[in-house]
This record gives structure tokens, sequence and C-alpha cells, in this order.
């Protein structure tokens, strides 16, 4: 089964593809690898999941915020890529967590986004290698922010 009907049957639904707000691209194809700046948990009407982990928001909700995350970046993916369909694997996720300092559940609350990858291109192809770190505060109070690399088919 492909990603992009992976995705469907799921019943996830992707939020619009965000455009870059800086001096950035959301993604950048170089040879076979797609990377993605770093993603934030839009939701599809364009608000934000904010706050930080072990003081606003507890563990299950941050792990929300990062599959959210992981959403948004599939939506710059197909965007960019035109189907979920040409990626091949994913290599990298790098999340951050927005937490106090006590707090120290950030892989947990990054495999929001990891069991979707997962979910979506499959246990061999989904899953590539992870950093999940916690930080004292991300751009707009956002929970949880997460970049990644991808492999592309030929």
């Amino acid at each position: 089964m492909s990603a992009d009907a992976r995705l469907e049957e799921l019943g996830f639904v992707l939020p619009p593809a965000p455009s870059a707000v800086g001096v950035y691209r959301p993604a950048m194809i170089v040879g076979n690898l797609c990377y993605t700046s770093g993603h934030v948990p839009v939701l599809t009407d364009g608000s934000l999941l904010t706050g930080c982990a072990g003081r606003d928001v507890d563990q299950q909700a941050a792990y929300l915020a990062a599959r959210q995350s992981g959403l948004s970046m599939l939506a710059t993916l197909r965007s960019e890529l035109g189907t979920l369909d040409r990626v091949k694997r994913v290599v990298k996720l790098f999340g951050m967590v927005c937490c106090t300092d006590d707090f120290t559940q950030q892989p947990a609350v990054i495999n929001g986004c990891s069991e979707l990858m997962s979910a979506v291109f499959g246990e061999d192809a989904g899953i590539g290698t992870r950093s999940a770190v916690g930080v004292n505060a991300l751009p707009l109070g956002v929970t949880v922010e997460i970049e990644g690399i991808f492999e592309l088919h030929d």
C-alpha cells in the first residue's frame, strides 16, 4: 500500500503545508535526500499546540503535539514532492521538546512523530535514526519542533 493511501486509511488529515516565515526553506532536496526544516504542531485550522511539558501540558499532550508536527512535516513533503510515495525511507528525525528542567521523557514525546512515520511509511522504511532533546523555549511558544531527513526513490 502506498504511503499516501496509508495516511488516508489511518484517518489523518494534513494541515496546510507551512510556508517559510523567515529566511529559510521548509524543505530542500540535495541529491536523493530531502531535508525538512523544523516543523511545529500546526492544526488544520492554522492554530498551534503550545505549552511547556511538565508545566503547561502533560506527556500525552506533548506526544500529540509531536504527532501533529509530523503531520505538518508530511504536508511539506507532499507539497514539495507531489506525493509521499517518493519517500524511500526516514533517515533521521531531530526533535526538540519545550519542557521544564525536571521533565525527562523527551524520547517518549518524540515517539508521537516517530510512530506516525512508522505507520505511514512502514516499520522498516519509517524508522530511522533520531535525537530527542529538551529545551527551555521554542518559537511561538510551541510544545515541539521536529526536523527530518528523508531518502527519496531515484
